[in-house]
């Protein structure tokens, strides 16, 4: 295996080059977890992997609670199936509250005060759904200080204690809801066995991958990352590539390379952000200008299996203006291949392309 090889791999691994799922909830419970600090580009993660498939698609999942909204691993906004949110937590949450204990002393909110705004909390989301601003409204007029983030950080620790997640969008803007009416509650997994089945999770639909890819991915201890990756051994296959040893499933056949496609890959996006190194996917000259200094990750155009460029749209009415920054000479074949995926995309949106 040859690195170039890797991002052809992942991209089918990753249900962007021959997806076969039928529901937004399939892909996303495929994927394990999917970044979505970006509300709106994590729609397309999802459709890019689901062919056909409309912003009503993947809208329709997240307002009936099969794929929700949280925060979950390093932390960050992800998305999860309604079935993984409550082994995933129980697995992950106790890292990241120790993580917080420094910031939360410095914004004095004790034990005292999170209990108390998680009472609040779940008490106004009997039989409803609400606002930021409405749950922010609660909190304050009980009395507990919202300024400074403070606010993130109550709404953050009601996740992370299973009480709260996604609700049903309302008039274009993000709800809360109570976890319990959101999902279906289940015997919680052993510890070995959440470590076992993350690692699935993960190796099978981002694989190949390393050991430290898993770590950073999933935010877990180093340790835990390791027991995890052998307690699955036996399902893997391994093989070095320059000095670094990758992961994929055992039953790995050859995928059809993509070198005849390009995909226009959202900001954030797990083909790009899930892996330590991204040098499998594109150049070291071409990543500062695919991922920022300061974390931020661009949408991204990916042809021959590389990142080959950036992409920007603009929603005006009914019309999405489309706009390239190639990073290469594209020859006339290639630029066939970016029209047709931008033409996917405005698929997905429901609105007419223009390329600019």
């Amino acid at each position: 295996m040859e690195l170039s090889h890797i991002s052809h791999i992942r991209l089918a691994n990753q249900q962007i080059n021959g997806a076969r799922f039928k529901t937004a909830r399939e892909v996303v419970g495929w994927m394990g977890a999917m970044q979505a600090q970006d509300f709106n580009m994590v729609k397309w993660a999802v459709g890019v992997r689901l062919p056909g498939a409309t912003i009503n698609t993947v809208d329709d999942a997240f307002n009936s609670g099969d794929i929700l909204r949280t925060h979950l691993l390093r932390p960050t906004w992800h998305l999860v199936a309604s079935d993984d949110i409550r082994w995933m937590l129980h697995l992950t949450a106790p890292r990241i509250k120790t993580s917080l204990r420094s910031r939360h002393k410095e914004l004095e909110l004790t034990e005292a005060i999170v209990a108390k705004s998680n009472d609040a909390m779940v008490r106004a989301l009997e039989d409803r759904h609400l606002t930021r601003e409405e749950l922010v409204g609660v909190l304050t007029g009980i009395r507990i200080p919202t300024d400074e983030n403070r606010a993130s950080h109550l709404l953050l620790r009601a996740e992370l204690e299973g009480l709260i997640c996604s609700g049903a969008g309302r008039d274009g803007k993000y709800t809360y809801a109570l976890l319990d009416s959101r999902a279906t509650s289940i015997g919680a997994l052993h510890r070995e066995e959440a470590l076992a089945l993350l690692a699935r999770r993960y190796f099978l639909s981002h694989g190949p991958a390393t050991l430290q890819d898993f770590a950073w991915w999933s935010g877990l201890s180093a340790t835990d990352a390791r027991n995890g990756l052998e307690s699955i051994r036996c399902e893997l296959v391994s093989e070095t590539v320059g000095e670094d040893l990758f992961w994929f499933a055992s039953s790995f056949a050859p995928p059809v390379l993509a070198n005849d496609k390009a995909f226009l890959i959202p900001a954030f996006d797990e083909f790009i952000i899930s892996y330590r190194s991204r040098n499998a996917s594109m150049s070291e000259v071409n990543l500062p200008k695919a991922v920022s200094n300061n974390g931020i990750f661009r949408p991204v155009i990916v042809t021959n299996g590389q990142v080959s460029g950036l992409w920007k749209r603009t929603v005006k009415g009914n019309k999405v203006m489309m706009e390239m920054k190639l990073f290469r000479h594209h020859n006339k074949e290639e630029l066939q291949w970016v029209a047709g995926a931008a033409e996917s995309f405005g698929h997905f949106l429901e609105k007419e392309v223009i390329l600019q």
